[in-house]
């Protein structure tokens, strides 16, 4: 190849990789010390399309922390919610007792992997909520927020900074 057309290569391979709106790269994987570099325990959701949704989570990690979830709370931040750790994967089922947002209930396997969703759950509803499929792990967000990222049933889910789960 000559020197012209080894330059003009270089020019235009970038050029054909980007478009006007940018590079059409995929986005990086998310990782615990390039998103959450405060440290705090985050789950990162990675759907089908689109870009990984991190959610920075309070742990509830025994029977008494998960008895009382996010019961009481008035309101929730943006990309935030709770992370119930359970030893091993089992049915599970939950109920909005005491409970004054509408959440998103995403039940997840001992793979990490998205087995059921309850979106937009009914404040101060008692009625039992869960997949028919066994969750070792749950994850609690505001209505309208597994939806709007793009989370479904299959979608691959990574801890980060969560003590006490593989």
């Amino acid at each position: 190849m000559s020197p012209v057309s080894r330059a003009l290569c270089s020019l235009v391979l970038p050029l054909a990789l980007c478009g006007p709106s940018g590079c059409n790269k995929p986005p990086p994987p998310v990782t615990s010390t390039a998103q959450a570099p405060d440290k705090s325990p985050s789950v990162a959701f990675y759907p089908a399309s689109g870009s990984p949704w991190l959610v920075k989570v309070e742990l509830a990690k025994n029977d008494s922390e998960r008895a009382r979830g996010l019961m009481y709370r008035r309101e929730l931040a943006k990309d935030t919610g709770m992370l119930f750790l359970f030893e091993a994967p089992e049915i599970r089922r939950f109920w909005m007792r005491n409970t004054y947002l509408p959440l998103d209930i995403i039940f997840l396997n001992e793979r990490k992997v998205v087995v059921g969703i309850e979106e937009n759950t009914v404040p101060m509803d008692e009625t039992s909520r869960g997949p028919d499929q066994p969750a070792q792990y749950v994850v609690e967000v505001l209505a309208g927020e597994a939806r709007k990222h793009g989370v479904h049933v299959g979608a691959r889910v990574e801890f980060l900074q969560v003590e006490g789960a593989p």
